[in-house]
């Protein structure tokens, strides 16, 4: 599946209060980040790409346009999503992050705005944000291949040139098959076809396969 780059403008980040944890200089907590859409309509978002710098938890929403008359309403499609698996060690602190549109928790379609609550409860941090990030939508979908019914019935401009000598011909694969399974068929019901491969009575090897009238 292709994907196109969405341009996007990135606001700076903002502390945000939540009970008694409070964004400060010197204490972390949790920062909000806007992106915004000036210069294109509602999309169908695919994939959101970023660098982690000691994020610990990350939970995404979104505010998508539903009809004329109602207004864009926000709604969450992530919540904690684990950046660092340990807030205490630099396990996953400065890795490339690929967040895509099936790990969502609502339909990503019609998107108008897009913000980012970032949480680091940890007080070994002092600073955490998100890095060189990118928005991307659905592309366009690939055009289907089609290919030559040649195993079947080929017209004459669809069928494969011969690659080497001895090659079967497709025209009589099918036929062939049939014979082959017919003459499997008789075989099996053939009685002296239960005598291959065994000792006949007098002790001599039976090497009679088919028996002729």
């Amino acid at each position: 599946m292709s994907r196109v780059s969405v341009p996007c403008h990135v606001k700076g980040t903002v502390a945000l209060q939540m009970g008694d944890v409070r964004t400060s200089q010197g204490r972390p907590g949790v920062l909000v980040i806007d992106v915004t859409f000036p210069s294109i309509a509602p999309f169908e978002l695919q994939e959101i790409t970023f660098k982690n710098y000691y994020t610990a938890f990350l939970s995404i929403r979104v505010r998508q346009h539903t009809s004329m008359h109602t207004q864009a309403k926000w709604v969450t499609c992530l919540r904690d999503y684990c950046l660092m698996p340990d807030p205490h060690s630099e396990e996953g602190a400065q890795a490339y992050v690929s967040l895509f549109k099936h790990q969502m928790l609502c339909d990503m379609a019609r998107v108008l705005e897009l913000r980012l609550i970032l949480r680091q409860p940890s007080p070994l941090w002092l600073s955490f944000t998100v890095e060189e990030l990118q928005i991307y939508q659905q592309g366009p979908k690939s055009p289907s291949m089609t290919f030559p019914k040649w195993l079947s019935h080929p017209v004459p401009c669809e069928q494969p040139a011969p690659l080497l000598e001895g090659l079967p011909d497709p025209s009589r694969v099918s036929s062939e098959v049939q014979q082959m399974w017919a003459l499997t068929e008789m075989i099996r019901a053939s009685h002296t076809s239960t005598r291959i491969g065994r000792f006949d009575v007098d002790g001599c090897y039976d090497l009679n396969l088919l028996s002729y009238t």
